[in-house]
């Protein structure tokens, strides 16, 4: 099951993690809420109303948006780095999901959203990244052509207890092969970005060795 923009409104996101997870491993919908209106009280003056996909967010954005830019941002990398416990796997087997971590380049979208939906539409987003707080929701600095583009990105906590850290890429494979949650397998997740990407022009090779070496272990 793919997660929808009726998910998002209707809170199924965080119903799936209170269901999973102690109570207090979810954020409450103030907390979620004052996280977002310091974000975007942080915004910089100048910047438009631009977020940068660079996992799901390239195949199902579930937002409307205006235009849509190929971006590069440099010092983080695209990375799974992070343990899924609901939605791409359950507390007993943790699937693993893509964060930004420290150091190299990531090459993804940036969506600009319309600006007078985009308070509302950032409400949903934080419904769907928040949800547990594993994120560092942040506004970053993408090259995307001649132009220079601010928009929001979420990057991995590693002082969450969901960070993964850097695990080989055996052991990556390992996890995705086999993991599933209440919006599908790791392994859906990881083609699905790949695919993605590479419709885009982006083959990224590390991308590309891990779903080889998860399609070896499926078959």
């Amino acid at each position: 099951m793919t997660l929808s923009r009726r998910d998002l409104e209707q809170g199924r996101m965080r119903a799936v993690y209170v269901e999973a997870l102690p109570a207090h491993h979810t954020l409450t919908d103030e907390q979620l809420e004052a996280s977002m209106q310091a974000t975007l009280a942080a915004r910089p003056g100048a910047a438009g109303w631009w977020v940068f996909a660079y996992g799901s967010l390239l195949w199902n954005p579930l937002f409307p948006f205006v235009e849509a830019r190929l971006a590069t941002l440099h010092g983080l990398h695209r990375r799974f780095c992070i343990w899924s416990l609901a939605s791409r796997g359950t507390p007993d087997a943790p699937g693993l999901v893509l964060g930004l971590d420290r150091g190299g380049c990531c090459r993804g979208v940036i969506y600009r959203l319309p600006a007078a939906q985009a308070p509302d539409e950032f409400r949903l987003l934080w419904r769907r990244e928040m949800v547990t707080g594993a994120y560092t929701p942040r506004w970053l600095s993408l090259s995307s052509g001649a132009r220079q583009v601010t928009a929001l990105g979420f990057v991995v906590r590693r002082d969450h207890p969901q960070y993964a850290g850097k695990l080989t890429i055996d052991a990556q494979a390992d996890v995705v092969a086999r993991a599933r949650g209440a919006f599908g397998s790791s392994a859906d997740y990881l083609e699905r970005t790949r695919v993605a990407l590479v419709t885009h022009g982006i083959v990224e090779p590390y991308l590309e060795r891990l779903a080889a070496q998860v399609a070896a272990r499926v078959a």
